[in-house]
């Protein structure tokens, strides 16, 4: 019995790394596509999406029959339910991700474009994001609570870089105002940002509380 049940939780746990390494690498390409205007690498982001809600699909359907079989308690029952909210937030991270790409899809990223994004600095909230990924995902495959921990602050961070740059983004259009279409566009862009920032805070309250069963949904205790 012990030994189905380590199986079947490896097997769970195998499926979130491989979903999460996934949704980093569409991250990562869509970085790449909306920076240099490759529409053949956004569309490939964009085709990509699918296997992403098939790895969600997959892995919420198998933790509920590992559920329904074993009735798992303790370690295991938490596991179970923070890899079901992992696998959600790696969605919808995957959604953003393919948003992203679509921007490039449906904008040419010429001079002008590529100037306004460098200007609102887009690169660096993004660069944000991605490192806000890797290290939740670092600290859930070793168990480190405080490096899962610090990305509490880093998501304030990138609050404020959407908050500026909607200051900028209407001064540009302001001075410019047969860009406001692209304005709009790389602000949306912000805004999947932002809510990217989100997911993954909640990835890491996630983390937390499969490791050592502290909820801190909902409240503002994630000092160190």
């Amino acid at each position: 019995m012990v030994k189905f049940v380590e199986n079947e939780l490896q097997t769970i746990k195998q499926e979130v790394n491989d979903m999460w390494e996934l949704v980093q690498k569409q991250f990562e390409n869509a970085r790449t596509a909306v920076l240099s205007g490759d529409r053949n690498l956004a569309a490939v982001v964009i085709g990509r999406e699918k296997r992403v809600n098939s790895f969600e699909l997959r892995i919420d359907s198998d933790i509920e029959d590992f559920i329904a079989l074993y009735n798992p308690v303790a370690i295991d029952l938490r596991f179970s339910l923070a890899m079901l909210n992992i696998a959600n937030n790696l969605e919808r991270l995957g959604d953003y991700a393919e948003g992203i790409a679509r921007f490039v899809v449906r904008n040419e990223v010429d001079a002008q474009a590529k100037e306004l994004i460098d200007q609102m600095e887009l690169p660096k909230m993004y660069d944000m994001v991605l490192d806000m990924l890797s290290t939740v995902f670092k600290a859930l495959k070793n168990h480190d609570i405080e490096t899962a921990k610090s990305v509490f602050g880093r998501d304030d961070a990138i609050d404020d870089l959407n908050r500026e740059s909607l200051d900028r983004l209407t001064d540009y259009a302001t001075a410019h105002p047969q860009s406001v279409r692209l304005c709009l566009e790389v602000s949306a862009l912000f805004r999947k940002l932002e809510r990217a920032g989100d997911h993954i805070n909640n990835l890491a309250e996630q983390t937390v509380y499969y490791i050592d069963a502290e909820v801190l949904k909902h409240t503002n205790n994630k000092e160190l």
